[in-house]
């Protein structure tokens, strides 16, 4: 298996490697920086150096993946952005940063991994139940669950621009023990990865553009 995972410095982007790794798929895996991109060497991984905020890094990304033919993609890349509340204005610093990385990156980097697609392929995009309007009950961090449902659409676009050539669908991952999540969350990443492997695995053609929690379940958009 032929597999690319973009934004796996650490937390879920690091386990996906990790678990893949262990099932004998060959990886090529981004990071932002040296230190990073060590670890995924350390991984087995052919590590790029990519930032999904930088357009030029973006656009050259094709080229460093000219040839391949990839069987999963997972687009993990993410920020949250700050912690509000309720309805508190967020600075335009903020909405720039947190819009460009969760939803502009996406759009970005689809039409660049189109081509490098094998037959069949399953494209994950990481999204989270924060982004669900029919779920929402809580208004925490309204900048960060604007961005998801935005990328929900994103690949919901995506998986009709691609149909008959992969099945993209979207993942709420859990609430993960990672930096993001924080210590007191409920599963481990190890837990999360290896529920949206199943499920990447599992799914069918028919599947396409649907949101998916880790453990398979269909969430409301």
């Amino acid at each position: 298996m032929n597999v690319l995972i973009i934004g796996a410095s650490r937390g879920l982007g690091l386990e996906f490697v990790r678990q893949y790794r262990a099932a004998g798929a060959r990886i090529t895996a981004t990071a932002r920086d040296e230190a990073a991109l060590d670890r995924l060497h350390a991984h087995g991984a052919r590590a790029l150096k990519l930032d999904v905020a930088d357009t030029a890094s973006v656009s050259g990304l094709a080229w460093l993946i000219d040839g391949e033919a990839f069987d999963v993609v997972v687009i993990n890349a993410g920020v949250y952005g700050p912690s509000t509340a309720g309805l508190e204005t967020p600075t335009l610093d903020d909405f720039n940063h947190v819009m460009h990385t969760n939803v502009l990156a996406p759009m970005r980097l689809l039409p660049q991994i189109a081509e490098a697609l094998a037959p069949g392929a399953r494209v994950a995009i990481i999204s989270s139940k924060m982004g669900s309007i029919g779920l929402r009950a809580s208004t925490a961090g309204w900048l960060y669950r604007a961005s998801k449902a935005a990328v929900n659409s994103v690949m919901k676009d995506a998986s009709l621009a691609l149909a008959g050539k992969a099945t993209v669908v979207s993942f709420h991952p859990g609430w993960v023990r990672t930096d993001m999540g924080g210590a007191g969350a409920d599963i481990d990443a190890s837990t999360s990865i290896a529920g949206m492997r199943t499920v990447l695995a599992s799914v069918k053609p028919a599947d396409t553009g649907s949101f998916f929690n880790y453990d398979g379940q269909r969430l409301a958009w």
